[in-house]
């Protein structure tokens, strides 16, 4: 992890005060108040190199003004069925808070098929869950927890994850971009849970591809992970799919409250809710048209490398199973 000093840090605001008044704007939806702390993200995502983060930041704020990000938050996805085709399809949620107040996110891998709507639906659906999670979840996390909370806990489930996943290799390396390139350094650990066979053959190929601040933070579990994320949260704040199996929790698991990828849940109820009153509040007179938002999409060439990369090995894994023919059990 590069070390990031004062020096840099002051570089870096010196640098930002020379930008053009509409990304100064922008910074604010950023920054939240804490601009320092965004300093620091895009430097430890440039190695400490005030002259690279100032170009990452600048980049990143050109984006947000060119799409229309400040107001993504007002741009409900209608009508609530095709919302709901894409919880059903993009499985992600917020089921609860670590122990530190960090906001706890999880992500279906395994299970998510981005089959029900168009590439740009889905881009528009996680960015308007990271613009929630950043100006809405972690400010309130914040005044909660009386201290400045600005990343989040994700795990991630490779529950059903199978060959065919590799069909998604491209959205997911758009998303991930998005990522990296306009939310540096929001995810503080990401724990992998429920990993199958297949799982090491994508590892095996990944890892060694992606930078080390990004391997740092990956966890692998074992099984669920129940008793490993115990140590860092209440039983209450596990995702479903981390719950051991008993008559109670499977119970609870399959109703809306409990599996936090469900629209049904909380916390997609009042973000599909939000969205609709800032809606409201910024154009009351005309209707909600049916139409996703077009993000521009970010061309990076590490992450074609790591599909290329992915998508052949994987072939090749698949290929020798088919030689080897099935396993007795």
């Amino acid at each position: 992890m590069a070390l990031v000093t004062q020096e840099a840090i002051n570089q870096f605001e010196a640098l930002m005060e020379e930008v053009d008044e509409p990304l100064k704007k922008t910074f604010q939806n950023v920054h939240q108040g804490y601009p320092h702390e965004t300093f620091t993200r895009f430097l430890k995502a440039r190695e400490g190199n005030a002259q690279k983060a100032h170009k990452m930041l600048v980049d990143c704020l050109e984006w947000r003004v060119q799409n229309d990000i400040d107001n993504m938050l007002a741009k409900p996805i209608v009508p609530e069925e095709l919302y709901r085709g894409i919880r059903d399809s993009q499985l992600v949620g917020l089921s609860g808070y670590s122990n530190e107040g960090l906001p706890v996110f999880a992500v279906g891998v395994g299970l998510s098929t981005f089959d029900r709507a168009s590439v740009h639906y889905y881009v528009q659906s996680h960015i308007q869950i990271n613009e929630y999670r950043d100006r809405v979840i972690l400010p309130a996390a914040t005044k909660k927890y009386g201290k400045h909370i600005s990343k989040c806990v994700k795990i991630l489930d490779m529950t059903g994850l199978k060959l065919s996943a590799l069909n998604q290799i491209k959205l997911l390396t758009i998303i991930s971009s998005i990522d990296d390139l306009n939310y540096p350094e929001k995810t503080q650990t990401y724990y992998i849970v429920n990993a199958p066979y297949v799982f090491s053959a994508c590892w095996k190929v990944v890892k060694p591809l992606l930078q080390e601040r990004t391997r740092s933070k990956i966890d692998v579990l074992s099984s669920c992970g129940q008793d490993d994320l115990l140590k860092i949260m209440d039983y209450s704040s596990l995702p479903h799919f981390c719950r051991k199996r008993s008559s109670d929790s499977s119970k609870y698991s399959e109703s809306s409250s409990g599996n936090c990828f469900s629209l049904d849940h909380p916390f997609h109820r009042q973000l599909y809710n939000y969205v609709k009153q800032q809606f409201l509040l910024c154009q009351p007179a005309p209707p909600v048209k049916q139409g996703s938002v077009h993000v521009t999409l970010p061309e990076d060439a590490d992450k074609e490398v790591i599909a290329e990369t992915l998508e052949s090995e994987l072939k090749k894994f698949k290929d020798l199973n088919i030689a080897q023919g099935p396993k007795n059990e």
